[in-house]
């Protein structure tokens, strides 16, 4: 499962709002390969499920994520960091052994 934190639930919904998304978007998340760490995460809006998507509702908000990924992202939260030095939206991944210093990629 996949969490989301009350900053990371906010923020979503504003830019869901903010595009003009239809109503039916989603927050997807996925790990591709690359980055500096080995792997890297992938978030995006969407509204289209696949057959391999998982699909997770925490606080509020939809997650989907294909199969492959989740066995990368089972038991992270999605967060955001907002202000002067936040860097946006962050996985608190505890299946990542390392991550690089922009926290963006990971290895396990």
């Amino acid at each position: 499962m996949i969490t989301v934190s009350e900053n990371a639930k906010k923020q979503a919904l504003r830019l869901i709002e903010d595009g003009e998304s239809p109503k039916d978007t989603f927050i997807r998340v996925a790990v591709k390969g690359g980055g500096c760490s080995g792997l890297s995460y992938d978030l995006s809006f969407d509204n289209k499920i696949t057959p391999d998507d998982k699909i997770f509702e925490d606080n509020g908000v939809k997650v989907v994520c294909d199969k492959k990924s989740i066995l990368y992202l089972a038991g992270t939260e999605l967060d955001f960091s907002g202000g002067l030095n936040g860097k946006g939206f962050i996985f608190k991944n505890p299946n990542a052994n390392r991550t690089c210093g922009c926290g963006e990629s990971f290895s396990l």
